[in-house]
């Protein structure tokens, strides 16, 4: 018998996985239609068509496994494919990621390598910190307004319990360097007799229009102003520990809400609470980009000046050294020894100044 000859041609493949040719073309999903993500929860991800709008629609949807790793977040803007009716157990799929005009990030410290994506496509930050009850953390907000400015995002300090104590530190502090800074207190309606947040409209009035991203400790009260804003949000609202000093972890996941009421389509995205927001991810030339009075003071430092401590002739220690009086000497000391911990955290670097890391105080 002749022998047979055999080339590459003639291979026979078994059927069953792996027989079917692959292509590293993508389907072009022509027919996607876009939504906004509003919620994350295990793998599925609850989007709006049509947001705000007469036609809104809210489905459930999964992520196509040709996104891979990219991970979709609450602000979202995604193509979605697939059954899009919003009945119950319908399921759609997001097929592609829009581009995103902002990403807030954070790291859980200054050294890790893992970014964690809080929130896409957000207009503002807003800071929520209580007077007292806890207690204010400077260094903490200067971290989120860091975080912001990276980000290209607006800042709003939102005080809250100013009922307990007075805002004209933190006011003095943050408000000359461009944060816009609202304060809220709990009262008592005195037609109703109801309970009732003194402040809620003018802080309404600023997040008009726009999309704000919540961030604060457990405990300050950011909930409280979530529920108050949307009042079928029905966000869990936490205690403070009598002994700690902090909050109870309420919000478990972050969730976009719309904000009903107001003269244009407004949006804020509630988040848990924080103990830590690592900014491994910011460029230590950008952090004086969010301390602008020390920035401009920076511009006269010799070439080479790295603002720290031990830096020969750093025009930010004689800028505290000429303040016209002790007051004001110890609030731009302050400002100073809060920019110089973020820049010696972030740089990996020893120094006499360092002590609070990524938690802040």
């Amino acid at each position: 018998m002749a022998e047979r000859r055999y080339d590459e041609r003639d291979v026979r493949i078994r059927p069953g996985r792996g027989s079917r040719p692959r292509t590293k073309r993508r389907p072009e999903h022509a027919d996607a239609r876009t939504a906004m993500v509003v919620a994350v929860d295990r793998g599925r991800y609850t989007v709006l068509l049509d947001p705000g709008g007469p036609d809104e629609t809210r489905i459930l949807a999964m992520k196509a496994r040709e996104l891979g790793r990219d991970r979709v977040v609450p602000g979202d803007r995604v193509d979605v494919v697939g059954d899009t009716t919003g009945a119950e157990g319908s399921l759609a799929r997001i097929v592609r990621i829009g581009e995103r005009r902002t990403v807030l990030r954070r790291t859980a410290d200054d050294t890790d390598p893992v970014e964690r994506i809080i929130v896409a496509n957000a207009d503002r930050l807003v800071v929520v910190t209580a007077l007292a009850d806890p207690e204010p953390r400077t260094r903490m907000i200067d971290r989120c307004v860091a975080a912001a400015y990276d980000a290209g995002m607006e800042v709003l300090l939102a005080l809250t319990k100013g009922d307990l104590a007075d805002p004209a530190e933190l006011i003095a502090m943050y408000a000359p360097i461009g944060v816009d800074v609202v304060v809220t207190s709990r009262g008592v309606d005195p037609v109703t007799g109801e309970r009732t947040i003194v402040g809620l409209d003018r802080l309404r009035d600023v997040l008009t229009g726009d999309v704000s991203v919540l961030v604060g400790h457990s405990g300050v009260g950011k909930s409280t102003l979530v529920n108050a804003l949307v009042p079928d949000a029905r966000r869990a609202v936490g205690v403070v520990n009598d002994v700690t000093g902090r909050g109870r972890h309420t919000s478990s996941s972050a969730i976009a809400l719309e904000v009903h009421g107001t003269d244009a389509p407004t949006w804020v995205i509630d988040t848990p609470g924080v103990r830590s927001f690592g900014l491994a991810h910011v460029d230590p030339s950008h952090l004086l980009g969010a301390f602008p009075d020390l920035d401009e003071v920076a511009r006269e430092c010799p070439r080479g000046c790295t603002h720290l401590a031990d830096s020969p002739d750093c025009m930010l220690d004689e800028w505290v050294a000429d303040a016209p009086d002790d007051v004001v000497r110890a609030a731009r000391a302050a400002r100073l020894d809060s920019f110089r911990r973020l820049l010696v955290s972030r740089l990996g670097v020893e120094d006499e100044s360092d002590g609070d890391g990524a938690r802040g105080r």
